[in-house]
């Protein structure tokens, strides 16, 4: 049998992902009880139920006279979700860190077929880049350096760049209104791809490291 949320639970869910957004800082008071009642248009045994939770899992500290302070991050957030509030640098250092290593071991482990893909997609996003459609030149980019990913041979970086790369084809599609940048990258990326094929992990690594030093 489905256990349906009680009022109180689904308060407590919401208050979990305002506090997981940064919206109530560590340290800092919630709002009153009223102030509660009325964001969530609820009464105050429900509102006092919520907080009763919260403080019994230590993300709250309820203090007598003077109110309820967020006493910790949510422990419970996902890494995915962590990913998925990445935005801006936070976003580019994550990115970083992962392009760099998968580009090395890309060099070193990658197949024929593998390159094939590189290959085909590299042309794609030039084709697009040149004929000025983001949707499909962000689209080749992003296939582009998951292949990559899946040449490293390594699971747990490929599983970790897919979650970043969704997120990143969100962003980029808000962010480019056309595909200037493309171009101007296109020749790097190339040099990322001869690098590979050459096995040449060092000059993968540079090349990452170029291309993701890139401002978005």
């Amino acid at each position: 049998m489905i256990k349906r949320k009680s009022l109180a639970d689904e308060v407590v869910s919401l208050l979990r992902q305002k506090i997981a957004d940064g919206v109530f800082a560590v340290g800092q008071k919630l709002p009153t009880e009223p102030e509660l009642m009325a964001l969530f248009g609820v009464g105050r045994s429900t509102i006092r139920e919520a907080v009763r939770n919260l403080s019994h899992i230590g993300m709250v500290r309820v203090q007598q006279g003077l109110g309820t302070f967020v006493e910790k991050q949510d422990a419970s957030e996902s890494l995915t979700d962590r990913f998925l509030r990445a935005k801006g640098l936070e976003l580019n250092e994550i990115r970083q860190l992962l392009e760099l290593k998968i580009a090395e071991k890309a060099a070193l482990n990658r197949t024929d077929e593998d390159i094939a893909k590189m290959v085909s997609y590299l042309d794609e996003r030039r084709q697009m880049a040149l004929a000025n459609i983001p949707h499909k030149c962000i689209q080749a980019d992003i296939n582009f350096h998951l292949t990559i990913a899946v040449s490293s041979k390594s699971d747990m970086l490929l599983d970790l760049y897919k979650t970043i790369a969704q997120h990143m084809q969100s962003y980029f599609l808000e962010l480019y209104i056309d595909t200037e940048s493309f171009v101007q990258t296109q020749q790097m990326h190339e040099s990322l791809l001869k690098s590979i094929v050459d096995r040449d992990s060092q000059k993968a690594w540079e090349w990452a490291a170029k291309i993701t030093g890139q401002p978005f």
